[in-house]
């Protein structure tokens, strides 16, 4: 909907404002603030035309006999008309060139005929004339838009709020000394001073302190994080008694935030197909109440009603059938739910699959890191009897493993760095999808591998006494010899059984995949109440069960957050990727959950139901009153009695575009 001089729609705009900045934003304040002016002239001017009307004196019961009264009220419905009108006239102008007729057409066609008309019969022309009725459009169509672009605006400031949430400058520790400078100057590997209750000014590790942080607009985590040395910080977090100093790792395009918000802007911009069909019937109602409105006009001329009347008809129908709320009904969805989204730890890359997180029949969830903690711990070293040391085995282990991110490898370096053992270099990396990792090191070919890869190679080993069910256990291979293992145990997190009760109360099947052994799956699954579970999984078996469930009929999502998961995320009908992990994982993924929380997951299906009802209320709302008011403005019910005027018409059209508007805000209630 253009604001003013040939501006873009509300939604069109909002859909572009973070793209532009702080300017975008500030444009459409602006275009509020000037709808708002113009409402209230056209008012203030509206009263004195009203009050000279011939029609209304008569409804009223009252006469006023005032020179030049005819001329008073076409001089002040010229100014209505060009300056109260402005917007939708330069609306119409824009939507001709384009060649793309919508809702400013319906009204500047409306208003323009009715100014004409009502203008000859005041210069000669028999007939009544339209002013006060065309004061009245006016007035109530700037009211309704100004409602409802505050409305729209609404929808922009979970975005805006993390736009704005990065601070301005921060303290550089440079040479002893603290220097203050701006965020964009800062660069990789600088050192900076965070003080008690100052935000992050840039993505990075805790290099000195101690410090609880609050990082639930970033993450939807409302208890704040202890962080301490080696730990990660997000840039916009706020910093709560402590101080810290906090090397830079990330800035700019390359930081936490903004990707954040570009992720958001992506997809508030990429369309649905509920959006897209949403779009379609906006563009054909246009053209049905272009040929209605004339229709009307043709048809009641024939029937031998006069001018006036036939226009008056044609008027109305024109603007209550303008496609304002069908035009509004999704992208204010789209724009509420994507940014509220982010603001509550969901990030949605893909709207499609968001909206058809609702079809969901059955959950595949990856073990580690989304139902268990992930900050496994070792439980025991064990070596084999006349083979090695266990000290020299953490040696050899952490020497490949120190290659890797993954929480087996994280595990065995905290456990060699307590345990003051040195760790050596290492050649020849190699990752083994699911199965473990390997690499020389001091000339020896060391291997740190799972259940999968000695079953694979028919390894045979002493029993393991690692208890059933809560650890996990990798081999270590010297010179292809087995030398021992490692246990690891693992805590299934709080929020976890909560989670699988909620998808198994909306009918959502779950399952676990895992490279885990059996016990451990098992184990997991029965704590939980599962639908089931498969164990010592690779990962192009997790990709062969989605498909073998999709084959089923299943409409399936898939959470992961590894790059062995990556394959069956794609091919997932929703795949949905854990915030703390891989790149790959959250770049073949279609929604990314930037906690590691199982009670997100669950949320997400919610709030994507949530987020589609709304689109389809809002749909069905702005369909069905097109349905019911159109005839009713053509004058079906003339000979009942039942009429609409232009300036009830007006006022309807608008009381259809605020309620759409205010039930999309609603959504904002769904989230938690």
């Amino acid at each position: 909907m253009p604001h003013g001089e040939g501006t873009p729609p509300p939604h069109e705009e909002h859909m572009g404002h973070a793209a532009h900045g702080e300017h975008g934003h500030d444009h459409h304040r602006m275009m509020i603030a000037d709808f708002k002016k113009r409402f209230w002239v056209s008012l203030v001017l509206a009263i004195p035309v009203i009050i000279l009307s011939p029609m209304v004196q008569h409804i009223l019961g009252f006469s006023l006999d005032v020179p030049y009264a005819m001329y008073i009220a076409f001089a002040l419905s010229s100014i209505i008309y060009f300056y109260g009108g402005w917007p939708f006239l330069t609306g119409l102008v824009e939507e001709v060139k384009k060649g793309a007729p919508g809702m400013m057409t319906l009204i500047g066609v409306a208003i323009t005929v009715a100014y004409l008309y009502s203008t000859a019969t005041v210069f000669g022309l028999q007939g009544m004339d339209f002013f006060w009725e065309l004061a009245t459009l006016i007035v109530i169509m700037l009211l309704g838009h100004w409602i409802e672009m505050r409305s729209v605006l609404g929808a922009s400031k979970a975005l805006e709020l993390l736009v704005s949430m990065m601070p301005a400058e921060a303290m550089l520790i440079r040479g002893g000394e603290t220097v203050k400078v701006r965020i964009e100057e800062l660069k990789k590997n600088d050192l900076i001073l965070v003080k008690p209750g100052e935000k992050v000014p840039a993505d990075g590790v805790v290099e000195d302190g101690e410090s609880h942080l609050n990082e639930s607009m970033l993450t939807g985590e409302s208890k704040p994080v202890k962080k301490s040395k080696g730990d990660k910080v997000i840039g916009g977090s706020i910093n709560g008694n402590g101080v810290l100093r906090v090397k830079v790792e990330h800035t700019g395009k390359e930081s936490y935030l903004n990707k954040v918000i570009t992720l958001v802007q992506e997809a508030q911009k990429t369309k649905s197909e509920t959006q897209r069909l949403a779009d379609r019937a906006a563009k054909w109602l246009t053209y049905v109440a272009l040929t209605a409105g004339f229709g009307t006009l043709a048809v009641w001329l024939i029937l031998g009603q006069d001018f006036a009347f036939a226009l008056e008809r044609m008027v109305t129908v024109m603007v209550i059938s303008c496609p304002h709320a069908l035009g509004l009904a999704v992208p204010l969805v789209v724009a509420i739910s994507t940014a509220v989204s982010a603001n509550n730890g969901l990030l949605i890359r893909n709207r499609t699959a968001f909206e058809n997180s609702r079809r969901i029949t059955t959950i595949i969830f990856d073990k580690t890191g989304t139902l268990t903690q992930g900050s496994h711990e070792i439980a025991s070293v064990v070596t084999f009897e006349n083979a090695i040391d266990k000290k020299e085995m953490l040696r050899l282990a952490a020497g490949v493993e120190q290659n890797s991110e993954h929480y087996i490898a994280q595990a065995i370096l905290r456990k060699v760095k307590a345990d003051g053992i040195p760790v050596p270099p290492s050649q020849s990396f190699n990752y083994l999808p699911g199965k473990g990792l390997e690499g020389k090191v001091e000339g020896k070919d060391v291997k740190v591998v799972g259940p999968n890869y000695m079953q694979e190679y028919n390894i045979q080993v002493p029993a393991s006494q690692a208890e059933e069910g809560v650890e996990t256990v990798v081999y270590t291979l010297v010179d292809g010899a087995p030398v021992g293992y490692i246990t690891m145990r693992d805590q299934i997190r709080e929020e976890s059984a909560g989670a699988i009760q909620v998808l198994k109360e909306n009918g959502i099947k779950n399952l676990l995949l895992t490279g885990d052994n059996e016990r451990v799956a098992k184990s997991v699954s029965d704590k939980l109440q599962m639908d089931g579970y498969l164990a010592n999984v690779l990962p192009h078996q997790k990709q062969e069960k989605v498909k073998e469930l999709q084959a089923k009929g299943e409409f399936v999502a898939m959470t992961g957050d590894g790059v062995n998961d990556a394959p069956a995320l794609a091919q997932a009908d929703v795949g949905i990727a854990i915030g703390s992990g891989t790149d790959v994982a959250a770049e073949t993924a279609d929604i990314i959950l930037v906690n590691s929380n199982p009670q997100d997951i669950a949320s997400l299906i919610l709030f994507g139901k949530a987020t589609y009802k709304k689109m389809i209320q809002n749909l069905i709302w702005a369909t069905a009153y097109n349905v019911v008011a159109v005839p009713l403005a053509a004058g079906i019910l003339y000979n009942q009695g039942i009429m609409i005027s232009p300036a009830v018409g007006a006022a309807l059209m608008s009381l259809s575009t605020v309620i759409v508007a205010i039930n999309a805000q609603l959504l904002r209630k769904k989230i938690k």
